[in-house]
């Protein structure tokens, strides 16, 4: 079943819209193109699922070994969360919190440079658009085919968590810094699944990103019947996963527009008040 999130909490003020116009054909990362706004609302998959990862990824960039992340990131943490905002936001019959949409891109671009995400041709978008796909930025403990829980905002396994130097899958600063950390083993991985193909740029990005949903979806036996062209093969739960991560990217792109919108606006307004002021004391 595939759950509607739908925000009590309201949209970012009609106003900017204007403003915005020359900002929607914003192109993105590995060529995705916003032709109009992502909608303010977006689908979780049934039962996210994050499997265990191996031991190490063995590449010819090298092996990205887990480490334990909290004690040595807590008291960069504990100054993060004083920073998010939590608003209310509906989930069937359940009335729960998420962050509001500031939070989640401060979060996401928190966790993207700390992880050096743009090492691996990823950036804060993905991130924003892993955790759409998880969870829709809404925290609650989920469920694996086989009943294994899924907990937090990132949907960890326990294993999956210990393996990764996760302290606690619930506290969403950790979890989307190491969902991170977790996403560039993922690309560095999708990246040698698709060396032997000839794709064009754009259309190696998108299989880049269709791989990093693929290691972060599935078991290593599920990830590894993928060869960069199967992907309509894979389990449904999957595909949805993987177009749930482009909505939620393209999401992030249309939330950050906005935001450096009302940047640019506030200032301009300044910069005229300002103006003003100093024609009025001559």
């Amino acid at each position: 079943m595939i759950l509607v999130v739908r925000p009590v909490h309201s949209a970012i003020a009609g106003f900017l819209t204007v403003t915005l116009g020359c900002l929607i054909g914003v192109q993105m990362n590995g060529g995705w193109l916003l032709d109009e706004p992502a909608p303010a609302t977006a689908v979780a998959p049934a039962a996210p699922h994050v499997s265990s990862p191996a031991a190490g990824v063995a590449l010819a960039a090298g092996t990205l070994a887990a480490a334990p992340v909290a004690a040595a990131n807590e008291s960069y943490y504990v100054q993060l969360r004083k920073k998010i905002r939590w608003v209310e936001t509906r989930l069937g019959a359940a009335v729960l919190k998420t962050p509001d949409e500031s939070s989640r891109l401060l979060l996401a671009k928190s966790a993207a440079e700390h992880a050096r995400l743009a090492d691996v041709g990823l950036t804060f978008r993905d991130v924003y658009g892993i955790i759409n796909a998880e969870t829709s930025w809404i925290p609650r403990r989920g469920a694996s085919k086989d009943g294994t829980p899924n907990l937090g905002i990132a949907q960890f396994e326990p294993a999956t968590a210990r393996a990764l130097g996760l302290a606690d899958p619930n506290d969403p600063v950790e979890s989307v810094h190491v969902a991170a950390l977790h996403m560039k083993e993922a690309a560095l991985w999708s990246a040698q699944r698709l060396s032997g193909l000839k794709l064009s740029g754009p259309d190696r990005a998108e299989k880049l990103r269709e791989g990093v949903s693929i290691y972060y979806n599935l078991s290593t036996r599920g990830r590894n019947a993928w060869n960069g062209r199967n992907t309509l093969q894979l389990p449904r739960e999957t595909q949805r996963h993987i177009e749930n991560a482009r909505t939620g990217a393209q999401e992030a792109a249309w939330l950050d527009a906005q935001v450096q919108a009302a940047k640019y606006s506030s200032g301009r307004a300044l910069a005229v008040a300002a103006n003003s002021i100093q024609v009025n004391s001559r």
